[in-house]
């Protein structure tokens, strides 16, 4: 968590915040944690 932390540019306690169970990340915070895993977000039609 203190490297993913410091790849997304926050320190630990406020990451743990952000994601946890409470917490109201920013949309620019998940996409940073979702380039930090070497993941990417893609937009997908939802099923009718």
């Amino acid at each position: 968590m203190s490297k993913l932390a410091k790849d997304v540019g926050m320190n630990r306690s406020a990451l743990y915040r952000a994601l946890s169970g409470e917490g109201n990340p920013e949309f620019a915070t998940i996409l940073k944690v979702v380039k930090a895993l070497g993941l990417k977000l893609t937009p997908v039609p939802a099923a009718h």
